[in-house]
């Protein structure tokens, strides 16, 4: 389908980063086919570090000021009549719901006022005028927006993730590593943290998967924000004395630098997920009422996910009314022999390739 002249693009996703992770394979797609329009996302404040790492793919951030139904941020409709007046000033040729599924931020979108429109429709939701699919609920995350670049005319079949590093980002890396005394060869990166307690399988279990990887002479440390402290010291003082806490001690990219060093990540299915599935680092995923076959990592070999399937699962809730038994049900065990087998893979991969240099 030509839908050309494309000059300014407005790309509508105002969430996390895991979430921004997962659209990367669709902006990479739109780049490819409109190089030289202008690309802005229309995202949340934190954002703004988004757009500068990826400037090959987006070329401005626009603040989106919240909204009803939009629970990243204060649910007030309150700046939305002056938030979509200056984006109709901008002409924008094309406005893309890549938020989700549909409704209201297709309200959104259309509030715009761009001469073209696409993106998603709820099950019961009437077509709209422009290029507009069905939600593909049966589609892991980064295809279903590939999905719609496809429906846009344009070719989109690579869904790899990427996290690109700047020459900050290693120096950040490489002084935190100094001076942490970090050796990368037996690192494991534990992340106990997740936006939503419901995510979270329980810490004192990350404690002892972490003391038992250490006894077994791997190096661990917890990595989390500043706001995750109070869990991240928690599992570095279960795993003993040699753990390091890292809590708020990395930015994004000297995060990814290391995690690209590590042998494997031990994580909820969050953010550091889709890091690791950046990175190309093994990973161990407790994935706790999440839809996996939505967020899981496309590569199953590399990337383990671990899960329990209650009938209440996927779920929609910030703190779990139900006891928790998604989480429960995966158990230190499992966790731990799922880890040794990823580090023993690793470690003959490794060994393999080496042997062939």
């Amino acid at each position: 389908m030509n839908i050309e002249p494309i000059e300014r693009i407005a790309i509508f996703r105002a969430l996390q980063l895991g979430d921004m992770l997962c659209a990367v394979p669709a902006l990479r797609a739109l780049r490819r086919a409109y190089p030289q329009a202008h690309i802005a996302l229309i995202g949340l404040p934190w954002a703004n570090s988004f757009v500068d790492r990826y400037a090959h793919l987006l070329d401005e951030r626009i603040v989106f000021p919240g909204a009803i139904g939009f629970p990243e941020q204060e649910e007030t409709d309150a700046h939305l009549p002056a938030f979509l007046h200056a984006m109709r000033e901008r002409r924008f040729d094309l406005a893309i719901q890549l938020h989700g599924s549909g409704g209201v931020a297709n309200d959104i979108v259309a509030g715009m006022g761009a001469r073209m429109s696409a993106g998603f429709l709820k099950p019961d939701e009437s077509m709209r005028e422009g290029v507009f699919m069905p939600w593909p609920d049966d589609l892991p995350e980064p295809a279903r927006y590939t999905a719609l670049m496809q429906r846009l005319g344009i070719e989109a079949d690579a869904l790899d993730l990427e996290i690109p590093l700047t020459d900050d980002d290693t120096r950040e890396c490489d002084a935190l590593v100094d001076a942490r005394a970090i050796v990368c060869e037996r690192l494991v990166l534990l992340h106990p943290g997740a936006q939503l307690p419901s995510r979270r399988w329980p810490v004192e279990r990350f404690g002892e998967v972490a003391r038992a990887i250490s006894q077994a002479g791997w190096q661990v440390a917890v990595t989390g924000s500043e706001s995750e402290a109070p869990l991240t010291a928690r599992v570095a003082h279960d795993a003993g004395l040699r753990a390091i806490d890292l809590a708020g001690r990395t930015s994004l990219g000297a995060l990814a630098a290391l995690v690209a060093r590590a042998r494997l990540i031990v994580c909820n299915d969050t953010g550091l997920s889709h890091v690791a599935a950046a990175m190309r680092t093994s990973s161990v995923v407790i994935a706790s009422g999440s839809d996996t076959r939505r967020w899981a990592p496309l590569d199953h070999a590399r990337h383990r996910v671990l899960a329990d399937w209650p009938a209440c699962r996927p779920c929609a809730f910030r703190d779990c009314p139900y006891g928790h038994e998604c989480a429960l049900n995966v158990s230190v065990r499992s966790v731990l022999d799922t880890a040794f087998a990823q580090l023993e893979t690793t470690v003959r991969q490794e060994t393999l390739l080496h042997a062939h240099d």
